[in-house]
């Protein structure tokens, strides 16, 4: 029997994602090179000032769910989907359309956002954005007749994994692109690939640099992953 279920995020989950988001992502050790120059918990501060932006920006596309566990209605794991130009309107899986907020709400949003101290290492930072931007160019050259859902943001704090919440989190996202008659793409970190397999998605193509003039341990790994709809081919 499940723990945890999947739910809507409102703005008020800000300070609860951005808890889960960071500590998660600091457990890699490529992204974490582009923040070596801060610790995680000034990180956490500072990102928490941009969640709420990040929320209520791009409603027609983002779509935002949280897993939260039952007994203690705490959140445990965090994703964020974009819905592609054809799909992008709020009546389009509104279930997990974050909630609007006042024109106050928003502008305080923008003004505590723009306080944020957001500076990544330039240099390794440089590395993973080009990586990324590879990743999406491939994707678009190969695919660029298709449309597709992209799953552009998937954390569990560290507490947490290894309990399904990721796979759960990802399967949802999973049926509704079905019902939708969309394909997902994701570019995956190392430690994440084999739940995308296991879910489904297959390797498109993957990319390898070498990370050790930024202090890292010799090697950043993307993958270029595609989960494709019943009925279509590869």
């Amino acid at each position: 029997m499940a723990t945890f279920k999947i739910a809507q995020v409102t703005v008020a989950d800000s300070n609860d994602i951005t808890q889960n988001n960071i500590p998660a992502f600091w457990e890699d050790p490529n992204w974490i090179l582009a923040w070596q120059h801060t610790t995680l918990e000034n990180h956490i501060l500072q990102a928490a000032k941009r969640t709420p932006r990040n929320l209520i920006t791009d409603r027609e596309h983002k779509r935002h769910q949280k897993a939260i566990d039952i007994s203690t209605g705490s959140l445990v794991g965090y994703a964020r989907w974009l819905l592609p130009d054809s799909h992008a309107r709020l009546d389009v899986w509104p279930e997990v359309v974050v909630p609007a907020v006042s024109a106050e709400e928003e502008e305080d949003a923008k003004r505590l956002a723009e306080t944020a101290v957001w500076k990544p290492n330039e240099e390794s930072d440089v590395l993973l954005t080009r990586m990324v931007f590879l990743c999406l160019g491939i994707w678009h050259g190969i695919l660029i007749a298709r449309q597709r859902i992209g799953l552009d943001y998937l954390a569990v704090h560290p507490r947490n994994q290894g309990k399904g919440i990721a796979t759960a989190l990802v399967r949802s996202g999973i049926q509704e692109a079905e019902k939708l008659g969309l394909d997902i793409f994701v570019t995956a970190f190392k430690v994440a690939v084999g739940v995308y397999k296991r879910l489904g998605f297959r390797v498109l193509r993957d990319f390898v640099e070498d990370d050790s003039r930024f202090g890292g341990m010799g090697e950043v790994y993307y993958a270029l992953m595609v989960y494709e709809r019943k009925g279509t081919e590869g």
